[in-house]
């Protein structure tokens, strides 16, 4: 009796979803945002600030991954990517997706170990991938390294797909005018640029007045394809014209859908929107028109293969067969997309990855 008085309860609060549900693509998905990491074991070159590996957040990524420290150390860092590769195997709806890698803090034109939080090499990623096909080689480079044009040219050569910034942990400024001959180069090598845009609590510091969509304006004007990660969301900046205060300050999403009607090869994805702490955000992503036909699929792993993402938290959208249904399934990808499906997100957002990459 109690049961069936909660699903009668579920099923009144139920709102239904954002927009008319629609099938999933039949040739399968391709997840455009997955990260690696490792602790430098095997000589793959990764790199872990003390401050990050004393961290809570350290413990709880390796968890999310499927790896231990101790299974790192006897087997190298690779194996990270190993159980990305195997865990995406299993999922029925996503059939490849992109590994980024993570280039790190530069001063003077070289690495700084002193200042970089969390470093993924190129090479290591590159080299990892190629042993799975069921991944693809995301790039990272920073646009203040002294060889930035032979790292772009190589990751190109290397079949990289992209290339993947975190401004406000990589200390880049893409609104910075010496960078024009780096985001000519990528126009040059159709490299898209995915980057992070709005707050980042993925890593213990972060300068987030670097990842204002606004800054991308310089990139766009010079033809690069962007992609502004996450659809900019849970960042808040300081209006234009206005005094400096929290009340003057307008939430990046709103940025962004600005910097959408400016420029038609702005794009977005819908990565890390279905975790608790963004609940909302996907009714902004399937809602606002200016972000239709702009959005990619991607999920945030491992962050999907937590607790963070559960269908228990739309409750209020999906029904309470929905839910079980969802809760169900054991691939973190399948759930992810399930919800997204659920909630709305049109064949096309799961689709356009592919076209993507056949492009």
């Amino acid at each position: 009796m109690l049961a069936g008085a909660l699903g009668f309860l579920l099923c009144t609060l139920s709102c239904g979803p954002y927009r008319p549900v629609e099938p999933l693509p039949e040739e399968g998905i391709v997840d455009m945002h997955c990260h690696v990491n490792g602790i430098g074991a095997g000589g793959s070159g990764c790199f872990i600030s003390d401050e990050f590996r004393n961290d809570w957040r350290f413990a709880f990524y390796l968890w999310s991954f499927g790896v231990s420290e101790q299974e790192l150390l006897e087997k190298g860092d690779g194996l990270v990517v190993d159980r990305l590769s195997q865990l995406l195997a299993e999922s029925k709806f996503v059939k490849k997706a992109v590994v980024l890698a993570m280039d790190g803090v530069v001063s003077d034109g070289l690495l700084d170990t002193h200042r970089t939080q969390v470093y993924v090499p190129n090479e290591f990623v590159a080299e990892a991938v190629e042993k799975h096909n069921n991944l693809l080689f995301g790039a990272s480079v920073n646009p203040y390294r002294k060889d930035w044009h032979k790292r772009l040219v190589w990751a190109k050569a290397h079949r990289a797909v992209l290339v993947k910034w975190l401004p406000s942990v990589m200390n880049i400024d893409p609104s910075d005018p010496k960078l024009k001959p780096f985001y000519k180069k990528l126009a040059k090598l159709k490299l898209p640029l995915l980057t992070h845009t709005g707050k980042d609590e993925s890593i213990p510091y972060s300068n987030d007045d670097l990842n204002d969509p606004e800054k991308l304006d310089l990139p766009l004007s010079m033809g690069v394809k962007v992609i502004a990660a996450h659809i900019a969301s849970t960042g808040r900046y300081h209006r234009e014209g206005f005094p400096p205060g929290w009340y003057h300050r307008e939430c990046s999403t709103a940025r962004l859908l600005r910097m959408m009607k400016k420029y038609p090869n702005l794009y977005s994805d819908i990565s890390s929107l279905t975790q608790f702490n963004k609940l909302g955000y996907m009714k902004e992503a399937l809602t606002q028109q200016d972000f239709s036909r702009k959005l990619y699929y991607g999920s945030d792993f491992p962050l999907i293969n937590t607790i963070l993402v559960s269908p228990w938290y739309y409750f209020f959208r999906l029904t309470p067969r929905q839910i079980i249904c969802i809760s169900s399934l054991k691939n973190p990808w399948d759930v992810d997309v399930k919800i997204k499906q659920a909630l709305g997100t049109p064949t096309d957002v799961f689709a356009r990855s592919q076209e993507f990459l056949r492009r």
